[in-house]
């Protein structure tokens, strides 16, 4: 393997111009032996003379080595850049590769779990890191900020943390890099606004590598052979729910498309990989078969397992969830889709073209792959219809099969063809005024009139968000009721008047509060107003403590599911001992649920909380039993895992615990706290 080739980082002299930097970087990128595509060359002419850039080209169009260009103008400069990305995986794969060109001590990571050499020039970090820097320090040095996949803009959850830093970093130069970015002009127009800079866009449809496009109307079990017979591996099925993957990936094993000195060849690679959680060895298998497994369900070494074998070529086939759309560097042939919709969140809906584009554009191998292949299933029942109506016209009696009835939209070749055609929908704005956002704000040190401190600053932000003037006058009703909420409260505190420095009302968080203090979930407020009514002296404190904090978490469907399963399961047994009638038995069964310890207080309180904040109308609380139980009954994270075969749901559940003990960590006050 030939080594890369070394970047100049020399400072540049006084007197230097844009176009010596711009030779320096075009040095480099012949002796990499590369050859620029035209909107590249585009690209670092606007790059270098200092404007903004919002790069909107396909997959393996040469992203990358703009945001490298970046990188390397801050260097010279001495100047410090961010990458930013919205999954950890990413950051840690563009960490390691930034290492290999820049040096390791220039670079470092940031992503919540762990800090890397904090202080480097060069820091790749998630959205929300950069997002929350934005928020308390708008003067720190943040000069240059790539943001990578920044289609996550219109993310209906996390689009907010994408926003804030084009709002609240008015002295930071942006590169926003996505392949499905659509009209962006509101952004633009925020951009010059706050930062006076003019913003270059430069699109591109082009692919190096084209996309042949497919509708496929045979079986998914036919059309798979056939890919895989026609040398159109690596393959990535896509499907849209964790459960569907993993059938998908069982279903494969009756498929031997890898040679015995293929498999022999992941044998090795796997050999010091550690199989060690309950879901293990059925995950192994699949490995050693040739098929990946990836979605959020699983544990991040597995799904990390998976990118590793399929960046060294050897899975042939991966069935998995939109989570490999996000950008890892995986090399893939062919996109095959089992279906054009899903649940979006509050419903089940057809793909955006977005979705679709995104997708689809993992498709094809730079290097490897003269073209790509994207293939679309037609709907399970109306490719067996037609199978039936073939058999029908031979004289024979068939039974048609119905639609599904939960969890489908019906598309057809038809739909297909749209989302080939459509243009990309705008990217929505996703400002919210939320207490995180307040809190954040509150805890912004004072700097200068015009980056404002307090309250001061969250109506600066409104202002500059990217809504339209009604929706940022809702927004400030939103603020001023947050606000005062947090000061009835006690959680904010209005400072009193310095009259001789003539300078505005300050506000500070209660100082008795721990540092990071924090309401990041919706109802955090509930348990801030209910813990003064709990007994820290009974023997039931901390378990009560606990379930205060998990019914203000997200259920964890597959998880709660199994557990009223087991309630079930005993109720029936004890029903049919005491001879209770079947229809009498179904009947109090279906009025069971899964264990709500404290069920009465928390419903209790809840209400009266909900009287008294309006706000909370669209809001409910969600007593569960989760991490308590695992408490309460001495349960080790594999014990609980058997217990109530979430095999599948590994991962699920690794992240449910660690969203509990975050929360208990940062909404619950020190005060509260006992060695329990």
């Amino acid at each position: 393997m030939t080594e890369r080739p070394k970047l100049d980082l020399t400072p540049l002299l006084p007197g230097a111009v844009a176009s010596d930097l711009l030779d320096r970087f075009l040095r480099y990128v012949s002796e990499t032996g590369l050859s620029l595509y035209p909107a590249q060359e585009e690209a670092l002419l606007e790059l270098f003379d200092g404007k903004h850039l919002i790069l909107n080209t396909p997959t393996g169009s040469g992203k990358s080595l703009i945001a490298t260009a970046l990188h390397f103008k801050a260097q010279v400069e001495q100047k410090t850049s961010f990458y930013t990305s919205p999954i950890k995986a990413l950051v840690n794969e563009k960490f390691f590769d930034l290492c290999e060109i820049f040096g390791a001590e220039n670079v470092g990571m940031l992503t919540g779990d762990a800090s890397i050499n904090r202080h480097a020039k060069i820091l790749c970090c998630t959205a929300e890191i950069l997002s929350n820097l934005a928020l308390r320090d708008p003067d720190a040095s943040i000069d240059y900020v790539v943001m990578d996949e920044f289609h996550y803009y219109g993310d209906r959850e996390r689009g907010m943390a994408w926003q804030t830093p084009l709002l609240g970093l008015p002295q930071t130069t942006f590169l926003l890099m996505s392949a499905t970015l659509g009209d962006t002009q509101v952004i633009e127009r925020g951009l010059v606004e706050l930062t006076g800079r003019e913003v270059a866009v430069i699109r591109s449809d082009q692919r190096p590598i084209p996309l042949d496009y497919q509708y496929s109307e045979i079986s998914l079990h036919e059309t798979l052979e056939t890919l895989l017979a026609t040398g159109k591996a690596p393959l990535y099925l896509v499907n849209f729910t964790q459960r569907a993957a993993a059938e998908q990936a069982q279903n494969l094993m009756s498929v031997n498309f890898c040679s015995k000195e293929e498999k022999e060849l992941i044998r090795r690679a796997l050999f010091e990989v550690r199989f060690d959680s309950p879901y293990g060895k059925e995950f192994q298998r699949f490995l050693r078969h040739g098929v990946g497994l990836h979605h959020a369900g699983l544990l991040p070494k597995y799904r990390l397992c998976v990118e590793q074998l399929a960046q060294k070529g050897l899975l042939k086939v991966i069935s998995g969830t939109d989570t490999l759309g996000m950008g890892i560097n995986i090399p893939l042939k062919t996109v095959l889709f089992t279906q054009l919709c899903k649940f979006n969140g509050e419903k089940s809906a057809l793909l955006t073209a977005r979705e679709f584009h995104q997708i689809a554009g993992r498709a094809g191998r730079k290097g490897y792959d003269d073209r790509g292949t994207v293939v679309v299933q037609a709907p399970e029942h109306v490719i067996e219809n037609a199978r039936l109506a073939r058999k029908a016209a031979t004289g024979k009696k068939v039974v048609k099969q119905p639609a599904p009835t939960k969890g489908y939209v019906h598309w057809d070749k038809t739909t297909f063809e749209r989302l080939l055609k459509n243009d990309l929908e705008p990217l929505p704005s996703r400002f919210a005024v939320t207490y995180p956002l307040i809190l954040n704000l509150l805890q912004r040190r004072p700097t200068s009139s015009a980056n404002p401190s307090g309250y001061r600053s969250l109506l600066q932000l409104i202002r500059r968000s990217h809504e339209s003037e009604h929706a940022k006058k809702l927004h400030v009703k939103t603020a001023a009721h947050h606000f005062r909420v947090l000061r009835n409260a006690g959680i904010v505190h209005l400072l009193p008047r310095n009259t001789l420095e003539g300078t505005p009302r300050r506000v500070q968080i209660d100082p008795a509060l721990q540092r990071d203090f924090s309401l990041n979930q919706t109802l955090s407020l509930y348990v801030h107003e209910i813990l003064p009514m709990l007994d820290p002296i009974s023997a039931g404190y901390s378990f009560q403590m606990l379930t205060l904090v998990e019914s203000i978490l997200a259920n964890p469907d597959a998880i709660l599911y199994r557990q009223l399963d087991k309630v079930k399961q005993a109720a029936l047994a004890e029903l049919k001992a005491q001879g209770v009638e079947f229809e009498e038995r179904i009947k109090r069964l279906d009025e069971l649920e899964w264990p709500k310890p404290e069920r009465d207080f928390i419903y209790g309180t809840f209400n009266a909380f909900a009287v008294k904040h309006p706000w909370v109308e669209k809001e409910n609380i969600r007593p569960k039993s989760i991490a308590r139980e695992m408490v309460e009954q001495l349960f080790s994270f594999r014990d609980y895992i058997v217990e109530y075969g979430l095999q599948r749901s590994e991962g699920l559940l690794l992240r449910y615990l660690t969203d509990a003990y975050r929360t208990l960590a940062q909404t619950v006050p020190e005060s509260f706290r006992t060695d329990p």
